[in-house]
């Protein structure tokens, strides 16, 4: 349980699902990295994209047109400190869907949140290659991406399809992990205690017996 200082506002981490599959292995994962979260005292919070009616991206230029989901995911995800991104893979890379809902936020949503991903995969070879995408749609977004992820291959026979029950503990354990890091780092990123030994930092004199050699 991470102790927050005095007057600290709780910490929230939200969790995007990018899928819209009625069996829904995205949405099992990602609700157990939130459970990881929220171990750790903080307020979660699952995004289901088939919760919200999105546009496409279409370049215009009055986003005030756009349907209120936009405009209600965006303050949903602009009020997180932690944010998880969890995609189904689909031809190596990350869902169209999430894409898509990304493509629809920017840097005032994520710039300076910690991120966490998670991925699937319906066979073996696995869903790092969308997570490497998202990697670097975070840095795209002046995001900072823990480093502990978890890609989950043959999902089918990690979860129960009835219960979302996971049924491998080792994955269990990790997708916590991605969770508890969001967390701690989120924590520490909005630390006023951290944020004030940075800006002395900053302001220290330089080092007068330094010479470059």
């Amino acid at each position: 349980m991470i102790e927050g200082e005095t007057g600290q506002e709780p910490i929230w981490v939200v969790a995007i699902s990018g899928s819209l599959g009625a069996v829904n292995y995205t949405r099992m994962a990602v609700q157990v990295a939130l459970r990881g979260a929220a171990e750790l005292g903080a307020q979660t919070r699952l995004l289901d994209l088939r919760d919200y009616t999105l546009a496409f991206v279409d370049g215009r230029r009055d986003e005030s047109t756009y349907p209120p989901d936009v405009h209600r995911l965006r303050r949903d995800v602009q009020q997180a400190h932690g944010i998880i991104l969890a995609t189904p893979t689909y031809h190596g890379s990350f869902s169209g869907v999430l894409k898509n809902a990304l493509d629809l936020m920017g840097f005032n949503e994520f710039e300076g949140k910690m991120i966490g991903l998670v991925g699937i995969s319906g066979g073996r070879a696995g869903s790092m290659d969308a997570l490497d995408c998202l990697r670097n749609v975070g840095r795209a977004l002046h995001a900072w991406v823990v480093p502990e992820q978890v890609g989950i291959p043959e999902v089918s026979k990690v979860f129960d399809r009835e219960t979302g029950e996971i049924l491998d503990r080792e994955l269990e354990g990790r997708l916590l992990e991605v969770g508890r890091e969001v967390t701690r780092y989120a924590y520490l990123h909005s630390s006023r205690q951290v944020r004030e030994f940075l800006e002395l930092w900053e302001r220290a004199p330089q080092n007068p017996g330094g010479v470059d050699r």
